[in-house]
């Protein structure tokens, strides 16, 4: 691929902060994001919730009874305040504001822009697409806390079997048919229609691994799952 090609990458919150603030992990993140800058990439980062975004959703519904756009509320915000954290890891090299929104056109040469949660009805994944439909970007790199995604959940049957790679409509026949709020899927299924119709490909790949990001951009086998 062209050395200044555009990528976005989603970064789940179970890496961010998985109970603790991952240092480690940001500070891995940023040596990777900083050297791959420096061959001529530019980068779109989209930060997840991930624990934070359930601890508040648990707790508000142990409280009382809350309608969903109440519990994506709490999300959306635990999405924005990881975003703060990427947006100060990233602050020599990252556009100065964080996106909220995907439809917004950001003109900078700065080349990192992080981004966050949206509005009520829509995830973070929903959000990377966007994003990268509209910056026309034609990849996007899904960083969670698994190597592959699988056709069962893994946890659950123990005959799952991994996916290295798949197309689109294969792929969403495995999904659920909605997406709702703290929804635990390898892939939220109106991003996964909305990534088919603008021809994105995803690789879902372990961000404990960024060496194999790294063999997924220039092109080589990773361990991930690519779906096109």
């Amino acid at each position: 691929m062209q050395n200044n090609e555009t990528i976005v990458i989603s970064v789940g919150g179970s890496l961010i902060a998985p109970d603790q603030i991952n240092v480690p992990f940001l500070k891995n993140l940023k040596k990777f994001i900083t050297k791959e800058v420096g061959l001529g990439k530019k980068f779109i980062i989209i930060a997840g919730g991930g624990k934070t975004c359930r601890r508040y959703q648990d707790a508000a519904k142990q409280i009382g009874s809350l309608v969903h756009e109440d519990l994506d509320w709490l999300g959306i915000h635990a999405t924005r305040l990881n975003g703060h954290l990427l947006r100060t890891v990233f602050y020599d090299i990252a556009f100065p504001a964080l996106i909220k929104s995907p439809h917004k056109k950001v003109k900078t040469d700065k080349p990192v822009i992080i981004a966050a949660g949206w509005k009520p009805g829509w995830s973070t994944d929903y959000v990377a697409v966007r994003i990268a439909k509209n910056m026309g970007a034609k990849r996007l790199v899904n960083l969670s806390n698994i190597d592959y995604a699988y056709d069962k959940d893994p946890n659950k049957f123990k005959d799952a079997v991994k996916i290295k790679e798949v197309n689109w409509k294969t792929f969403r026949a495995l999904l659920p048919t909605e997406w709702t709020p703290g929804l635990s899927a390898p892939f939220d299924p109106i991003a996964a229609a909305e990534a088919e119709k603008s021809s994105i490909e995803v690789a879902i790949i372990n961000g404990s691994r960024l060496t194999q990001v790294e063999n997924y951009l220039e092109g080589k086998t990773f361990t991930g799952t690519k779906i096109s």
